[in-house]
């Protein structure tokens, strides 16, 4: 039978589905990326903030026009059936099996009894027998599930559960396996990566499972994201400066500025602090890539917390940024909150922090004009006049590409290169091949 997948939401959510393709792989099903084709269908949902609800919801019902046709199985997981599982089974009986994340011990089971199969008693859910779908240079290495910082805004402890580290000789035995499959860059990731280790080894290991990382042959690029501000040590920023594997780029999902948002927010942080710490980093590693995400339209923002904030971004200038206007969940503390912002509100101040940032990503990629970077070259673009690639400032399907004439040197393709920069257009640099 043919089986095709369709991961919706973040990149802890892909490896879950890789993990899922897996299974089905080495239970001899053919894996096809047309739907059209697929005898089964699963879709490994998001339920994070609305936006992915409704994107998710919107995906359930257009697979499920597809059982009218060749699809016989429509298979829905991932976090919003761990949210509305009974909800969902009542409203779309199309849907053949529901699987919550709490399901998942035992999701093979689950299957064999959809589908009437053989009983396999051994077949779990292991990261180290999952297909990549990231293609054949990077992977993500999922270090950690759930959460524990209980911001007030957030569903995710509610949806995945309190924070659960991997034993580190299991993250390093993945490691390996995805070195000699070839990939070289690496990317871990987790809610928060800082807090990695707290619940096994009673401190953060973040930072020595980086070395250790560093230690395996074959990766070029290692980057680690979401490095809440407050659990990022001075030993951590050292391993990033003395390991040239290690990409030089934090990825710090701040939230906010103002001291009274974050309060609110339940966030370990204030913005001293912040501010602190992005000076650090700054002047301990020059080339320094920072990226961070803000919310815009919390509960009890007054137009001068706003302003606070605009002025630190105009200020701070990071290199990545990306805006999120408050959405209010359900069962979480902010959503109880008074002083709810109006949409039109949050809307204006989302635009007004793009439109800035905008301005800011146009002049920092100015200034690399000229420069020289290596760059992993990844694909061609169709007319095959340009080479499509990354640097080290560029993590896959957030940030933006270098585009490197192809002058015909040969396939160069799944190799790194070093460009030089000759022009930067919106997100994006446009270079040509350094002799």
């Amino acid at each position: 039978m043919n089986v095709g997948f369709i991961s919706l939401g973040c990149s802890k959510n892909l490896v879950v589905t890789e993990g899922i393709i897996g299974l089905f792989n080495s239970h001899n099903f053919n894996i096809v990326n047309d739907a059209q084709e697929a005898d089964i269908i699963v879709i490994n949902t998001c339920g994070f903030i609305e936006s992915a609800k409704q994107e998710a919801i919107n995906t359930i019902f257009e697979m499920a026009e597809l059982k009218k046709n060749r699809c016989k199985y429509l298979i829905v997981t991932g976090c919003l059936v761990q949210r509305y599982k009974d909800e969902l089974e009542r409203e779309i009986p199309e849907v053949d099996l529901f699987l919550s994340i709490s399901d998942y011990d035992r999701i093979w089971k689950e299957i064999e009894n959809l589908l009437d199969l053989e009983e396999d008693k051994h077949a779990i859910l292991d990261f180290n027998n999952r297909v990549l779908t990231t293609g054949e240079n990077m992977a993500y290495l999922k270090i950690a599930e759930g959460c524990n910082n209980n911001c007030t805004y957030c569903a995710i402890p509610y949806i995945q559960g309190p924070y659960i580290s991997r034993p580190m000789e299991d993250i390093l035995k993945e490691a390996k396996n995805l070195a000699d499959q070839g990939i070289k860059e690496l990317v871990v990731i987790a809610q928060d990566t800082t807090k990695y280790g707290i619940d096994l080894y009673g401190e953060s290991k973040l930072a020595q499972l980086l070395e250790e990382l560093c230690k395996i042959g074959g990766f070029q690029w290692i980057r680690f994201l979401y490095a809440y501000p407050e659990s990022i040590t001075d030993e951590l920023i050292n391993v990033v400066k003395n390991n040239h594997k290690i990409c030089s780029y934090f990825d710090i999902p701040i939230q906010h500025i103002s001291d009274s948002v974050l309060k609110r927010m339940n966030r370990k942080s204030d913005g001293a602090s912040i501010r602190g710490l992005i000076d650090k980093i700054r002047e301990e590693i020059p080339d320094v890539i920072l990226r961070t995400t803000l919310i815009v339209g919390f509960p009890g923002e007054t137009e001068q917390d706003f302003n606070e904030l605009y002025e630190f971004v105009k200020e701070t200038k990071f290199d990545k940024l990306g805006v999120f206007t408050y959405s209010k969940e359900d069962n979480t503390p902010a959503a109880k909150l008074e002083e709810q912002v109006h949409h039109s509100i949050k809307k204006s101040r989302f635009n007004k922090i793009m439109k800035l940032q905008e301005q800011i990503s146009k002049d920092k990629l100015n200034e690399k004009i000229g420069n020289v970077y290596q760059v992993l070259i990844e694909s061609l673009t169709s007319d095959n006049e340009y080479y499509v690639g990354r640097t080290y400032m560029d993590v896959p399907d957030m940030d933006g590409v270098v585009f490197v004439k192809n002058n015909g040197e040969g396939n160069l393709i799944n190799k790194f290169v070093y460009c030089k920069i000759r022009e930067a257009i919106e997100y994006d640099l446009i270079a040509e091949i350094e002799n």
